[in-house]
């Protein structure tokens, strides 16, 4: 799935209900003015009445309506964006992290170093939609989840998904969805449990494509908790996730389930025989917020954390045809890649350990309002630690002043630049910080297990963590 993707090869996934590409790209059918995901199980169009759409922006931006029946907007991410690192990748991978929505177009053009006029040129190009399109389907997906899966008066959820007004969220969820927003909430798929409130939190289902090794995510997650922010409970296989969020506009708290009964089988290649591996589908997750505007920002970065928007399939081909690779491979499909849900967290997390990183948070953390059970904490913003000694207090006074960039949008090469640069800095935490906390698919660490050969490219941050989990077992 590497590459250009050909129009005879998309119509052959809609032809065939291919789920392998849900995401990668879009199509729209003329004579029914719906678009859907490839795997739509509705009947396959006539081939000369569709069009297709790098995303789901840019087929609404040409009139079409969201199928009610796939839902398209709720496949994963492209894998792309992750894998760019030119303007467009990183105007992607900020748009989904909600800037357009907090600081505008003009905010997004100034953090890509553009003028807002190349940006709205180079997405509309490229995509066929520029970043208000873009921004614009992001927050109406948004406010469906909140519609369907909250008792929320709809006047708070239109602020609530990021909409200037009530007339704006109105007019936008008729157009991608055809339904008034009680109709949309009315047509909510029945999943036998009532609509959340929001002291309950908000239940989600975040999408992967493909085989999903969540035993090896968790796992890595177990290890690297940190006391106070971040827990694992439960036995192997139905373990679940928690830890708290710094976000734009307040705190949060999110739930991640190991383990979804629809979606686990037995443990492959030697694994535990309680490993959860998924074959295609969603985490199951719930947010607590103290503010819903985060809602958007929240569930991108936990989609970072968990890598759910990588192209397993991409990655299995290219590795599995190396001989070092390929056992590894077969034993072990989907191995993920995983992230940071807050990147100057992790940066300051990769530097100094996690016991270190424990006593930050005791001494410099933001208390909870309300602990929920061991989770008390708010990890420590660079701001509170700029005084500490060494590398730490340079790398904290590196991110206030700017001279280091790790957001969602930030440059790789000048940020590996900038965090070599920094006294002290290793040479192994400055690539580990690129490969986490910036989502480089590519990376090659320093003191990695085995040689990290070329040929692996561009997924040699997955290869790591094949290496990883064998010498692991």
């Amino acid at each position: 799935m590497e590459g250009v993707i050909d129009e005879e090869t998309r119509y052959e996934a809609v032809r065939s209900r291919d789920a392998r590409f849900d995401g990668e790209f879009f199509f729209a059918v003329e004579t029914t003015g719906i678009y859907c995901r490839p795997s739509c199980p509705a009947v396959t169009p006539k081939r000369q009445n569709v069009r297709y759409y790098a995303t789901a922006a840019a087929a609404q931006t040409s009139g079409f309506r969201a199928c009610r029946r796939c839902r398209p907007d709720a496949v994963p991410g492209s894998a792309e964006w992750n894998v760019r690192a030119d303007v467009v990748g990183r105007a992607m991978r900020m748009i989904g992290d909600g800037v357009v929505d907090r600081e505008g177009v003009p905010g997004l053009a100034v953090r890509l170093g553009y003028s807002a006029r190349q940006v709205q040129r180079q997405l509309t190009a490229e995509l066929g939609a520029g970043p208000v399109a873009l921004a614009r389907a992001q927050r109406a997906h948004t406010a469906r989840v909140l519609l369907q899966t909250t008792d929320l008066p709809i006047t708070e959820i239109a602020f609530a998904a990021g909409f200037a007004s009530v007339r704006q969220f109105n007019d936008t969820i008729r157009a991608v969805y055809a339904l008034t927003p009680t109709a949309l909430r009315a047509a909510a798929p029945k999943r036998g449990t009532a609509r959340a409130t929001p002291a309950a939190g908000i239940p989600l289902r975040l999408a992967h494509r493909g085989p999903y090794q969540a035993g090896a995510v968790f796992d890595l997650l177990a290890d690297e908790a940190i006391a106070g922010i971040e827990e694992v409970t439960g036995e192997r296989g139905t373990r679940t996730y928690r830890r708290t969020l710094r976000l734009p506009y307040g705190t949060g708290i999110v739930a991640v389930e190991e383990a979804h009964t629809a979606h686990t089988a037995g443990a492959t290649g030697g694994g535990s025989s309680a490993e959860a591996v998924h074959r295609g589908g969603w985490l199951d997750a719930r947010l607590h917020l103290s503010d819903l505007r985060d809602l958007t920002t929240a569930v991108q970065r936990m989609r970072r954390l968990f890598d759910l928007d990588a192209d397993p399939y991409a990655v299995d081909d290219r590795l599995g045809t190396d001989p070092r690779l390929a056992p590894l491979v077969a034993a072990r499909p989907g191995l993920r890649s995983p992230g940071a849900a807050d990147p100057d967290e992790f940066a300051v997390r990769a530097l100094v350990g996690r016991e270190a990183a424990e006593r930050l948070v005791e001494r410099h953390g933001k208390v909870l309002d309300a602990a929920c059970g061991r989770l008390t904490h708010v990890f420590p913003v660079p701001s509170d630690l700029t005084a500490e000694p060494g590398t730490l207090g340079a790398l904290a006074t590196a991110l206030v002043d700017g001279t280091l960039r790790l957001d969602a949008g930030a440059d790789r090469d000048d940020a590996e630049s900038a965090l070599r640069s920094l006294p002290g800095m290793p040479d192994h935490t400055a690539a580990l910080i690129r490969m986490r906390a910036l989502g480089d698919p590519d990376v090659s660490l320093p003191n990695a297990p085995t040689p990290i050969q070329d040929t692996w490219r561009p997924w040699r941050s997955y290869a790591l963590r094949h290496l990883r989990a064998e010498s692991a077992r």
